[in-house]
């Protein structure tokens, strides 16, 4: 593997290069400098997870997971670009007008906590609950003051 300097916008990164299928690859890597001193992270300590709630985790994740699908993903930057400099190019060089923006299109938010509060309402209902009789405490008169 070959080591390099390369600048990309207005950042210098370090990169390796390689072959790969006849091809060089180029893979970008980080100075020391850029690397957080693992010794200053506060990091909490290895914490036991409850079966329940592991359980839940996982549960999470699969329902969340998908197969990767890279054609799902674009470089809009780069569309954005070209579309600018080929207006350039027809304008003959000349200073274009500025479009208004698109506005980005919304994406799926999910409320977390109203599923996980419909899920436990689900859980509560397909339990069967007997009721317990409650007995009465006996609390003490107050006294006037």
């Amino acid at each position: 593997m070959g080591v390099a300097k390369v600048v990309i916008k207005t950042r210098q990164y370090l990169a390796g290069v390689k072959p790969e299928d006849g091809a060089l690859v180029l893979e970008l890597m980080h100075f020391a400098d850029d690397l957080a001193d693992p010794e200053k992270l506060h990091v909490p300590k290895k914490m036991e997870v409850g079966k329940r709630e592991m359980s839940m985790a996982k549960s999470f994740i699969d329902t969340m997971s998908s197969k990767w699908n890279p054609e799902k993903y674009k470089d809009d930057y780069r569309e954005a670009l070209m579309e600018v400099i080929e207006e350039k190019v027809e304008a003959g060089g000349k200073e274009i007008e500025e479009k208004p923006r698109k506005a980005p299109k919304p994406t799926k938010v999910i409320d977390l906590v109203s599923v996980l509060q419909k899920s436990l309402e689900e859980t509560g209902a397909k339990k069967k609950t007997t009721p317990k009789s409650r007995s009465k405490k006996a609390y003490p008169a107050k006294k006037a003051a």
